[in-house]
């Protein structure tokens, strides 16, 4: 069984609060190869591209999460890849399905070396960056607005369009969001952040504050107070 890849630990969703840490999750399946999962938020399925390349004994996976709403900063690019580094076993097909800014993939294995058993042992590395090839921080992006509204944008991938909770409560807006476990999901995922408004406990009917939900991100239109 192959080590949790450099990193995993480290490049987690700094709003989930409780469940499987990380933005993948890996697991070896008994005579079914590798199960991962790969968040990608705000990407749609027609924007995912799997390409598995058995010459180098790789799968790459390239996404894009178009601009949604005039004040995204930018499209966001994502590029993730697996690589085999054992000489018994090569990845020879997969499956996906992409939804709620999740990717879900099955890789299958083979084994080429009769002498040895059947293993997988892999090394894993993920980019994601904007459309200009800048560093950007991907799960969280704010800009005040002319008219004085606050405009937020929150990734919480997995997170389906009716586990999304808007409160207002001491001058903050809480958003909470429950990702479900599926397919061969360790478990499932909360998601919860609170964007301050005022330093002082200014409350307003949460109502007031406009959203939209699509594929595991929400973005807030927040008034001024």
């Amino acid at each position: 069984m192959a080590a949790v890849p450099e990193g995993y630990y480290e490049s987690t969703n700094p709003f989930l609060v409780h469940g499987p840490r990380g933005f993948e999750e890996f697991k070896l399946l008994e005579s079914f190869g590798m199960y991962v999962r790969m968040d990608f938020p705000g990407v749609p399925e027609e924007c995912v591209r799997v390409s598995l390349d058995p010459a180098k004994k790789s799968l790459a996976v390239y996404a894009d999460a178009p601009k949604v709403h005039r004040y995204d900063l930018a499209q966001r690019k994502y590029l993730s890849v697996i690589e085999t580094v054992c000489r018994c076993c090569v990845f020879d097909r997969f499956t996906y399905q992409m939804s709620d800014g999740v990717l879900r993939l099955h890789l299958s294995k083979s084994n080429i070396d009769p002498s040895h058993s059947s293993c997988i042992e892999f090394k894993y590395s993920a980019f994601g960056e904007d459309i200009s090839g800048n560093d950007m921080d991907e799960s969280y992006e704010s800009k005040q607005l002319e008219d004085g509204n606050l405009y937020v944008r929150l990734d919480m991938p997995g997170v389906p369009k009716d586990n999304f909770t808007v409160s207002v409560a001491n001058g903050k807006v809480n958003v909470t969001g429950q990702a479900p476990a599926l397919d061969h999901d360790s478990g499932s995922r909360l998601y919860s952040s609170d964007v301050v408004i005022l330093s002082g406990p200014v409350d307003f009917p949460s109502h007031r504050v406009k959203t939209i939900i699509k594929n595991g991100v929400i973005r807030l239109l927040i008034p001024p107070v």
